[in-house]
């Protein structure tokens, strides 16, 4: 058999360095009208390494099966096609046989990636099952077992691309447990890939062995929790997600803006998921690892260069993406709160209340141990300052109004930090969803307010907030948004006018209520029938005529607009006659509309229930009410 001289060895060596310098640094600067320069010429420079290799190293009665094409695909993606054995038979991954398969393969492999960088995926997937082929005659080792997993990857990605998830799933969990065994089974650092055309010179360290591959083992990893997040497996897609960065802060190889980023939006599945521990801790280590992104360029710094410019932008932007989580977590937390603490007529149901907080003060050591054994995130640099953000930050569900004010006050921070960003002018969409938060965030608060003229005020804060917006909003572009807006600002209303009454009728009878008290009342109802009628508007044909059938996303509101409108018609205030007979026809006018309109579309009346009981029972009893009134009004004429 041929053998490589040292001088030819070495010219392959600088063939393979000048590909990856080709690569990864040249294709860079490639121009917009030719941006795989410099890839094509790296690819020439791999297939001339493979040429040489063969040339040298055939002849010794080993064939080898590369180069072969036809469907590559993998019969069988559980197991993508490999041997399940792959540490026990075959050669020896240090022997002659072993170490040609093993360079054969790593040229197979880079001609891959650079085939599917250049966005030719059938040429990349062949040259990566070729690998695949190689690498099936040898025992997993120290020598080849990076390229086992590499290679992978790369597949599993490939096939991820073309949203052949099962197929993608089977490559990555086999990456996943050769890497496993070789940790268990002999766990030294192995070779690196690009050690194979190294001279002895230039090897690398045993610490820089050992980072890129369990660089290489993130990335199965990272891949894979999208795989199962495709594949709907959502808590499975966190904890690969959760380990993923875990691992990425451990080998010091993230970028800080891009990692927080991920920590926030996995705190999202925590939050829905009621694991508020969890969430904290990743908007706590989001927050502190986007401070290592450094300091928001000055917008002198900005003006002065377009890339300066640029990155004052992005580190902005993305900061208040993490303060929205943070105001998500407040406000699920005062949400999940009030579910667990109301009664049948939503106010606070104190005996609940106690029995909760005795139960929460035996629970106390538990979580502490709890804690401990949570999956933390951070090094040592940055461990301390997540732990005294998180202290800042409560973790459990409010019990009283002291507990959910400290959780209204971390929300209401980062509402003010993410509208600084997202502003009106430039970002509407985004400005209303966090004014909506921030509404939202007040009613929670107010369930735990036991003074009720206190709890009247937090939901003026709210009409405060959202009605100029409203009523500015351009209803041919934003007719959806205005029609939230609408609905809040009608119950927000109606929920005032009640809390109004209750505070009157514990001071004297409806019939001797003050003029004060009779007007401020009747401006509350009116204003809460005059929202929900603008809401019953914008469902109308130009001509104003109310759909005949309704949308199954309006279908629920529409009804209950029309029961609440009729609802405030009856309990308008009023001591004219004829206004109150006005009053009382417009009331059963809607009330005969549910009626009628659940008669006619039998499939609605699951969606409203009680209100079709309830107007059921006032279209038969207003009549009666109506013409007692007429009669009255007849005997005073």
């Amino acid at each position: 058999m041929a053998s490589l001289s040292s001088d030819e060895w070495r010219a392959i060596c600088d063939k393979f360095t000048n590909a990856q310098n080709l690569t990864d640094v040249e294709s860079r600067k490639d121009p917009d009208n030719d941006p795989f320069r410099s890839k094509y010429k790296a690819r020439e420079l791999l297939r001339e390494i493979y040429c040489s290799l063969k040339n040298f190293e055939a002849g010794d009665g080993e064939e080898d099966s590369g180069g072969e094409s036809g469907d590559q695909r993998p019969k069988e993606p559980p197991v993508d096609g490999q041997r399940e054995d792959v540490f026990g038979q075959g050669f020896s991954g240090d022997s002659p046989a072993g170490l040609r398969a093993a360079k054969l393969g790593a040229v197979e492999y880079y001609l891959g990636v650079n085939h599917v960088d250049t966005e030719e995926l059938s040429a990349g997937q062949e040259h990566l099952m070729n690998c695949m082929k190689l690498l099936e005659r040898c025992r997993v080792s120290s020598e080849n077992v990076s390229l086992f997993i590499h290679v992978r990857n790369q597949l599993g990605i490939l096939w991820a691309g073309r949203d052949e998830t099962e197929t993608a799933q089977g490559f990555l969990e086999t990456a996943e447990s050769i890497y496993q065994r070789y940790m268990k089974e002999d766990g030294s650092p192995p070779t690196d890939m690009t050690e194979y055309f190294t001279t002895e010179e230039k090897l690398l360290t045993h610490q820089e062995r050992t980072k890129r591959f369990e660089l290489a083992y993130t990335h199965t990893m990272y891949y894979l929790a999208q795989v199962y997040k495709n594949l709907g497996e959502t808590e499975r897609a966190a904890t690969y997600c959760h380990s993923t960065l875990q691992r990425q802060l451990q080998l010091n190889q993230f970028s800080p803006m891009e990692w927080a980023l991920n920590a926030a939006t996995l705190s999202q599945y925590y939050i829905t998921k009621g694991r508020y521990m969890e969430g904290r801790h990743c908007l706590a280590a989001a927050t502190v690892i986007s401070g290592l992104a450094g300091e928001v360029p000055s917008e002198a710094a900005a003006q002065e260069s377009e890339t300066e410019c640029e990155r004052r932008e992005q580190l902005r932007q993305k900061r208040a993406e993490i303060a929205r989580c943070w105001i998500k977590y407040g406000l699920n937390l005062l949400q999940d709160a009030k579910k667990l603490l109301e009664d049948n007529i939503g106010e606070l149901d104190s005996d609940r209340q106690e029995e909760l907080k005795r139960a929460r003060r035996r629970e106390e050591e538990e979580e502490e141990k709890g804690r401990k054994s949570a999956l933390l995130f951070g090094s040592e640099d940055t461990f301390d300052s997540i732990a005294s953000l998180e202290e800042k930050v409560p973790c459990l569900l409010p019990l009283d109004f002291t507990e959910a004010r400290a959780v209204f006050l971390v929300g209401q921070t980062y509402v003010t930090q993410a509208k600084e960003y997202f502003q009106m002018d430039g970002y509407v969409t985004d400005h209303i969803e966090i004014l909506q938060d921030h509404s939202s965030m007040f009613r929670g608060l107010a369930f735990f307010e036991e003074d009720l003229e206190r709890r009247c005020k937090m939901h003026k804060r709210r009409v405060d907030m959202l009605e100029p917006v409203c009523n500015d909003l351009n209803s041919q572009y934003y007719l959806m948004i205005r029609r939230q807006m609408m609905f809040e600002l009608a119950e927000t209303y109606n929920e005032m006018m009640d809390l109004k009454l209750t505070l009157a009728n514990r001071q004297a009878d409806t019939e001797s209520l003050d003029n004060h008290t009779i007007k401020k009342f009747n401006s509350l109802c009116s204003a809460s029938a005059k929202y929900f009628q603008m809401f019953l508007d914008s469902l109308c044909s130009p001509e104003g005529k109310s759909p005949e059938h309704l949308e199954e996303e309006v279908l629920r509101p529409a009804l209950v607009a029309r029961f609440r409108v009729a609802r405030l018609h009856s309990q308008l205030i009023s001591s004219v006659p004829t206004m109150q007979l006005d009053n009382l026809n417009r009331s059963l006018e809607n009330y005969k509309y549910v009626v009628e309109y659940c008669d006619a579309h039998p499939e609605a009346v699951a969606a409203v229930e009680t209100e079709l009981e309830l107007s059921r029972e006032m279209a038969g009893l207003l009549p009666l009410k109506i013409n007692r009134l007429k009669a009255r009004m007849a005997e005073n004429n």
